[in-house]
């Protein structure tokens, strides 16, 4: 049996810049720091369409330290700050 599966190394949404290009493997909330809590921001990305398997590609970066970034998920274009993208794990 031949192995499939994507040998691109796993990371953070949060971590990739303008340009890149992946695949949503699963979400770490507690990886985040964000203010809100695990489950909230577990639920937000999910509402926002940030599930497993959906194409994201970072359309653009805020001007200040790159924040928030512009983030295309599938066709719906949604900005998100990188402490909450970290929860967000891509390859």
């Amino acid at each position: 049996m031949t192995d499939t599966t994507d040998t691109r190394s796993h990371m953070p949404l949060g971590l990739a810049q303008r340009g890149y290009t992946g695949v949503i493997q699963h979400l770490a909330a507690k990886q985040a720091g964000s203010a809100l809590s695990d489950v909230e921001l577990e639920s937000r990305l999910i509402e926002l369409g940030f599930v497993e398997g959906a194409r994201v590609e970072i359309l653009h970066e805020g001007l200040v330290g790159g924040d928030p970034i512009a983030v295309r998920v599938d066709s719906i274009t949604i900005a998100v700050r990188r402490r909450e993208a970290m929860a967000i794990i891509v390859a």
